[in-house]
């Protein structure tokens, strides 16, 4: 597909592409755990139009429209970026791919990758052939991240890592990981840390599903017993990789902040409120206010995500101000499974499985305020270091 230097053309040929290519199946908005394409090598597709949709997006660097054409993308700038979304929600459209290399390690290897590790690494997210989950949480350091424990042993040409990982969220599922392992024991606190591509499908690597209060286990324990790492395998710096860890953490939160935008949970909130309507064809009224406060939040809350998007566009880092995205997102994906069970009633109540049901996913979206930063730590980032408030930290 080619892409016109006029914003108006392009939008009319991506319109045209975005008709004749996006399956009639995936034109249904879903994004829910069973609807998302993961990808990876095991991945089973829901559908052929499923498939259909990831390959002929893929092919045109849609899967990443921002990254550059020659490590998948289809290299559009931001306004660009910005026709193409628009163009998605005309139609209702599915996003083709979801997945933590896209959201987290493509933005940190586009930034501290060599040449030849953006060559390997980022096609094959972009096609959707590896799956990668994070390794960052341990047993000893959640919010307290640079207290990591798991360690690298110097083997020459490779490193052996051993320890342990907890929340890897679908580390059981995950064909490669990224995390944090220490390299240097005797450097402080915040050195000495690596950032570390590792393969999960050898020796010396175990994973175990943590069962949730929803019924689901998306949440895994994860065990390194000497696992080989080559060191062309580490991003950045050696005994760097806190630097890595901090830009990641940025854009997790960016990513976390957009789930309060989405329509959760299958139907969108103001069909469902529809359902409720009296004889004549009245809602509750406090039911109403608070459905469109959130309404009105959360058009807030994308304004601001796209405004920080441009920023990052201009070269600026968004840094700490990428907590406030976080907390925002979390409550609002918290509030509006709130109004879909209250708005539900007795039918949300009903229990379909671990996932596709509304109480299972309003149980999920606990996890929200914990994963990525507690909404606690996040309120703190925001206090002292981005309104200025008490001492630095």
């Amino acid at each position: 597909m080619q892409h016109a230097q006029d914003p108006a053309l392009f939008r009319s040929q991506l319109r045209q592409w975005l008709l004749d290519n996006c399956p009639e199946q995936m034109r249904d908005g879903q994004n829910t755990e069973d609807t998302i394409c993961w990808g990876g090598a095991g991945w089973v597709f829901s559908s052929p139009a499923q498939q259909q949709w990831l390959e002929r997006a893929a092919a045109v660097g849609l899967t990443v429209p921002t990254w550059p054409v020659e490590y998948g993308g289809a290299g559009l700038d931001r306004a660009r970026e910005k026709i193409f979304y628009e163009e998605m929600a005309r139609i209702n459209a599915r996003l083709p791919l979801q997945s933590f290399g896209i959201w987290m390690l493509g933005p940190a290897l586009l930034h501290f990758g060599s040449h030849a590790q953006k060559l390997h690494y980022l096609p094959p997210i972009a096609r959707g052939d590896i799956r990668w989950c994070q390794g960052y949480s341990e047993p000893g350091a959640g919010s307290d991240l640079a207290n990591v424990q798991t360690h690298a042993e110097d083997c020459g040409d490779h490193w052996q890592v051993t320890g342990q990982k907890i929340w890897t969220s679908y580390a059981d599922k995950a064909d490669w990981i990224f995390a944090l392992v220490r390299t240097d024991r005797a450097a402080p606190k915040h050195r000495g840390i690596s950032f570390v591509l590792i393969d999960m499908n050898q020796p010396g690597v175990t994973t175990r599903p943590i069962k949730l209060i929803s019924g689901a286990s998306p949440f895994c324990e994860t065990f390194f017993d000497g696992a080989k790492v080559p060191k062309a395998q580490i991003v950045g710096e050696e005994n760097r990789g806190w630097d890595v860890a901090k830009y990641l953490l940025t854009h997790e939160r960016q990513m976390i902040s957009g789930g309060g935008q989405g329509l959760q949970g299958g139907r969108a909130l103001g069909a469902i409120l529809a359902d409720t309507a009296g004889p004549e064809g009245r809602i509750d009224p406090m039911l109403r206010a608070d459905a469109l406060r959130l309404e009105v939040d959360t058009l807030a809350t994308g304004m601001t995500l796209e405004r920080y998007k441009d920023i990052s566009e201009s070269g600026a880092e968004v840094g700490d101000a990428s907590a406030m995205l976080k907390y925002m997102g979390t409550e609002l994906n918290k509030r509006r499974h709130e109004l879909l069970m209250t708005a539900g009633g007795l039918d949300a109540l009903d229990w379909d499985g671990a996932m596709g049901s509304a109480p299972a996913d309003w149980l999920r979206t606990k996890a929200n305020s914990i994963e990525g930063g507690t909404s606690e730590i996040m309120l703190g980032i925001i206090s002292r270091r981005v309104l200025g408030l008490g001492g630095q930290s």
